[in-house]
């Protein structure tokens, strides 16, 4: 037991100092959404990075086919070698390299995580019939209270965070898999940095505009809010996951205090480890 309680110990260091660092605040109070051009398009399109552009993607166009095709097998398959095996094929690639997905695994995990954020932005669009893209200077929530579709921001977090949760439920008997390798040290950094990403997404297509110290604490709970909430769904019979539900909107009522998402943080990194013993157990490893 001392060594499982010695490195869940420094996976809950790298947490803490992940989600206190992740995102950085607005600088000034008018952090609405802003537009750009696309000059591939000459497009407007948003973006809500206070300080630098987008950075470029976390795929090039090699490793977006392979992983694009290699998850339509993980339901059958997992977050495996064979499933990106054939993905390969299915993408026309004779066989798959170190130098293709350097990650392995990793990667196709790595793309669920990326690809399920980036969906938030056009499914937010369904939900609040509001525009992604900025029109005529009018932020989304604007134009969603014009329609008379006003929600409070913490209404639209529950619902944007459920929408995500929802986005894991063809894969999600293949996740505690996932968070085996996630648990492994030399992945947590970057699985952390997504986690902190999607609550930052979250909280910006909910239209939250606060400038003050919330904006860490808000950031850092919904983060372990979701985590907790994730990892319950792993075990959930209940019909449309509706037990999920009530316990994510449980803990998003009671969550209030930097103190408890940091707690939360404590949970979720030694779930995954232990689950990454364990899986690493069922393979024969005397751990």
């Amino acid at each position: 037991m001392a060594p499982t309680r010695a490195l869940v110990t420094r996976l809950v260091s790298a947490a803490t100092t992940t989600t206190t660092k992740s995102s950085r605040p607005p600088p000034f109070a008018a952090t609405a959404t802003a537009c750009l051009r696309d000059s591939s398009s000459d497009r407007r399109r948003t973006y809500h990075s206070y300080d630098h552009p987008p950075p470029p993607g976390a795929f090039n166009n090699a490793e977006r086919q392979i992983l694009s095709a290699a998850y339509r097998h993980v339901p059958e398959h997992g977050f495996t070698h064979k499933a990106l095996s054939l993905g390969a094929r299915d993408a026309g690639y004779l066989d798959i390299s170190t130098n293709v997905v350097p990650e392995g695994p990793f990667s196709l995990i790595k793309y669920h995580l990326v690809s399920k954020r980036e969906a938030l932005a056009p499914r937010s669009a369904e939900i609040f019939n509001a525009p992604v893209d900025c029109v005529d200077g009018v932020t989304p929530d604007v134009a969603a209270g014009a329609r008379g579709q006003l929600l409070t921001v913490p209404e639209r977090v529950e619902r944007l965070t459920w929408e995500r949760l929802l986005a894991n439920q063809d894969i999600i008997h293949r996740w505690q898999e996932a968070l085996a390798v996630m648990a492994q040290p030399s992945r947590v950094p970057a699985s952390l940095h997504e986690l902190a990403s999607l609550s930052d997404e979250i909280y910006h297509l909910a239209g939250d505009l606060a400038v003050d110290p919330s904006w860490y604490t808000k950031r850092a709970s919904l983060s372990t809010i979701y985590a907790s909430s994730e990892l319950f769904m792993t075990n959930d019979q209940s019909a449309g996951f509706g037990d999920t539900r009530a316990f994510l909107r449980r803990r998003l009522d009671e969550t209030g205090s930097l103190a408890g998402a940091l707690g939360s943080i404590g949970q979720w990194v030694g779930f995954t480890a232990s689950a990454g013993l364990n899986v690493l157990r069922s393979k024969g490893a005397r751990i």
